[in-house]
């Protein structure tokens, strides 16, 4: 039995490597021993490079042999090797995947996924039959509802050390530099990343401190992670975090907000309304919107973006039932 487990073993690992071999680009053992890690398969790097012999015996695999470390790619004509669960479709959502959450999924995950996608890119190409699923990544695009800018550059191995700790629930030790020039070295416990436009941020708490902190991840100079883990704090919550537009400038208190705004430009507002609860009121070529928001810096430069168009705007703040106090904007 221990001998058929053993072969057993072997297939899968070569099944896994035969995925991860990219037709086009190189890779190195050291590449590939480092995916299966992120994928949950550890085994050490001559295990890898001797599957990797016995497969370019196998397979039309090229090895590059000129220099060390060596490097292993498809020759020109192989087909690869590919799953057969993955077709058009399943590609589709693949190729979708890898556009949209590379920011958002650990780094080693991704690149333990990267023969996946690489297959998805295959099948997806122009040469391949699958037309309609092609052509549908041309018919789709995210559009930003406010001036596109490019995303800050951030330091080399900052997002891979920063979502591997986050992963693992480690401390991560950081070089931060903050918007004011002030510069600090710390170990910080991540608690959630948020991608807001084309910024990247981070929500930790620092070493010997327990309120939330956000850090504008191309800020942070070098990182590092720990092997020492932390347990996640129960109290907190990224999507409550968020529902409190922390990322917003805000403190979570909410308000009942009631504002006058020409129809030109607020009917939008009513398509898409600012909460649940709201009541949109017609006098004529203009609305009255009244609905209950978080109060904070980015509901302030949202309002002042329309300019004259609004008007009339009255917050009363609702954090306290028995105390409500209005205040008003002529």
């Amino acid at each position: 039995m221990a001998k058929r487990s053993d072969t057993m073993e072997t297939v899968a690992i070569a099944l896994e490597l035969l995925q991860r071999i990219p037709p086009r680009a190189m890779v190195t053992a050291e590449d590939l021993c480092r995916q299966l890690q992120a994928a949950g398969i550890d085994r050490d790097l001559r295990t890898i490079q001797r599957q990797l012999t016995a497969l370019t015996e196998r397979f039309d695999i090229e090895r590059i042999d000129r220099n060390k470390p060596y490097r292993y790619r498809w020759k020109e004509k192989a087909r690869g090797f590919s799953l057969p669960g993955l077709g058009p479709q399943e590609s589709l959502i693949l190729a979708l995947a890898e556009q949209q959450l590379k920011q958002l999924l650990p780094a080693k995950l991704m690149k333990s996924m990267e023969g996946f996608f690489a297959q998805a890119r295959r099948n997806l190409d122009p040469t391949s039959r699958a037309v309609r699923e092609r052509e549908w990544l041309r018919k789709v695009r995210v559009v930003s509802t406010t001036q596109s800018l490019l995303p800050p550059k951030l330091k080399p191995g900052v997002f891979e050390a920063a979502s591997d700790a986050l992963y693992g629930n480690r401390w991560l030790s950081i070089d931060y530099i903050n918007s004011t020039g002030g510069r600090t070295s710390s170990d910080i416990m991540p608690l959630g990343l948020a991608q807001q436009g084309p910024r990247m941020y981070l929500v930790c708490r620092f070493r010997g401190y327990d309120d939330n902190r956000i850090l504008a991840l191309n800020r942070i100079q070098s990182a590092k992670t720990t092997t020492l883990t932390f347990d996640r704090p129960k109290d907190f919550d990224l999507e409550k975090y968020d529902a409190d537009s922390k990322f917003g400038y805000g403190e979570g208190e909410k308000i009942k907000l009631s504002f006058v705004i020409d129809k030109e430009v607020g009917f939008h507002i009513t398509e898409s309304p600012l909460s649940s609860d709201q009541v949109v009121r017609d006098l004529g070529k203009a609305y009255r919107i009244t609905a209950t928001v978080v109060q904070s810096l980015l509901l302030e430069q949202w309002l002042r973006g329309f300019g004259g168009s609004v008007r009339s705007i009255r917050r009363r703040r609702l954090r306290c039932p028995n105390a409500l106090k209005e205040t008003a904007t002529p």
